[in-house]
């Protein structure tokens, strides 16, 4: 089994922590005092989670498509000097 990337791990891991924390401040601020605290909680959860996948799945597109750029880069050949062209002809 392959380890996951830091490279999408952490990205994803502060992505959920803050949307969490937001969605349950959010809610709580919302409330009166003492009043959501299940709400708050069931709130964050769900910001949490929506945090997770949205983040998610931008990091994972974004390290494939740059894999994959590197792996088409290296294998071209570097590209052909340019000629000069003259003006423009009908």
């Amino acid at each position: 089994m392959r380890r996951p990337s830091p490279w999408i791990v952490v990205p994803v891991a502060l992505a959920t922590l803050a949307g969490g924390v937001l969605g349950a401040l959010i809610t709580r601020v919302s409330c009166a005092p003492d009043d959501c605290v299940v709400a708050s909680i069931g709130i964050g959860v769900l910001s949490a989670a929506g945090a997770f996948f949205g983040v998610g799945v931008v990091v994972v597109l974004a390290v494939r498509s740059i894999a994959e750029w590197q792996r088409i880069s290296d294998r071209q050949d570097p590209a052909p000097p340019r000629r000069e062209q003259g003006p423009p002809t009908c």
